[in-house]
């Protein structure tokens, strides 16, 4: 491997620190954009166990907030509850633009690396063919030596920006597809808490009216 990589040149120098983000940026997205952190189970059911119990105090929500993701935009809902549901809504898009904004951290960088590395590898095939061509102009057709460098120089630079650029791509479109899917289960999440908040509120309502 070792070889492999002083074969490609210098232009192999940027194709490995593209690499090296690359691996760190999947890793950290795939620890970050766990399920279980970001969409916990049961924590829905647990608030509207709060709801019904009365628990929704300030100390409640702002644990809530602290939670998870899907806890943040919950906690956002909570807080604008007595503002109509048109207020609520709004505040829980504001909040979500924030909470999809850290979810898609890192991911428009690992966008930029899928795209960027085979470019870098197209440079280092290209230095190489004319490191090739300045071969046959200095020791003419006959140096295999020469001309075999500057085709292998081109050729392993070429395979590794690809071999970089393939997972890098793969991973931006899991990890994004990833993230609109946790979008949309917190928007339905967030929906029927706001539709057992309602109810509550209008059987509360009716039990006023039934005790006058």
């Amino acid at each position: 491997m070792l070889e492999l990589l002083m074969a490609g040149g210098k232009a192999m120098i940027p194709i490995v620190i593209l690499s090296a983000f690359a691996l760190a940026i999947i890793c950290e997205r795939m620890w970050s954009l766990r399920r279980k952190s970001v969409l916990p189970d049961g924590l829905s059911e647990e608030v509207r166990s709060w709801a019904q119990q009365r628990r929704l105090e300030p100390d409640h929500i702002d644990a809530l907030e602290k939670n998870s993701p899907l806890g943040a935009v919950l906690a956002a809902a909570l807080r604008a509850r007595h503002l109509g549901r048109e207020a609520i809504r709004e505040r829980v898009e504001d909040t979500g633009r924030h909470v999809m904004h850290d979810l898609e951290r890192f991911l428009p960088t690992l966008g930029t690396i899928a795209l960027v590395s085979p470019l870098a590898g197209l440079l280092g095939t290209v230095i190489g063919m004319i490191q090739m061509f300045l071969a046959i102009l200095e020791h003419g057709i006959g140096d295999a030596n020469h001309l075999a460098g500057g085709i292998g120089e081109a050729l392993v630079c070429t395979a590794a920006g690809l071999v970089v650029a393939i997972p890098a791509y793969m991973f931006h479109r899991y990890f994004r597809a990833k993230v609109a899917d946790f979008g949309i289960r917190m928007e339905k999440q967030v929906i029927g808490l706001l539709d057992h908040l309602e109810g509550e509120a209008a059987v509360t309502a009716q039990a006023k009216r039934v005790a006058r």
